[in-house]
């Protein structure tokens, strides 16, 4: 059953102004790999839904980011977490012509996985996801 967590907040975010949403994504990506993350996996929501159901929505980007080292190391420390990779980080376009970036926080996710060591790992990708959208 679903329980509603209070005052639980499962991003964290930054809104750029004066970038286009494809400079977003490129400072992003970058910044992700200062952090030694790589993205390897792109979706593109406003294509995905034009061509699938033909709504439109603004730009709106998946970015499914992945540290090579910590992920091995979670599915080692327990074996189906790959449920929850990669780390996703969303890019948004709003209508005031500012972009939105924001990344899923990994404790909160995590947060069902009663693990030890992978509280540990969560807390670690934590910082560094952090540390890439607060250097945007």
């Amino acid at each position: 059953m679903y329980e509603k967590r209070l005052n639980m907040k499962y991003y964290f975010n930054k809104t750029l102004t004066g970038k286009s949403f494809e400079e977003a994504i490129q400072i992003t990506t970058e910044a992700l790999k200062q952090e030694g993350f790589g993205i390897i996996t792109e979706i593109d929501m406003q294509a995905t839904f034009k061509k699938k159901l033909d709504k439109d929505i603004g730009k709106y980007a998946i970015l499914g980011a992945c540290n090579p080292s910590y992920a091995y190391r979670s599915v080692m420390a327990e074996d189906k977490i790959g449920l929850f990779l990669p780390c996703n980080v969303i890019v948004q376009g709003k209508e005031n012509g500012t972009v939105e970036v924001s990344a899923v926080d990994p404790i909160a996710s995590m947060s069902a996985v009663q693990n030890e060591a992978l509280g540990t790992l969560a807390t670690e990708v934590r910082e560094k996801l952090k540390r890439a959208i607060e250097q945007l």
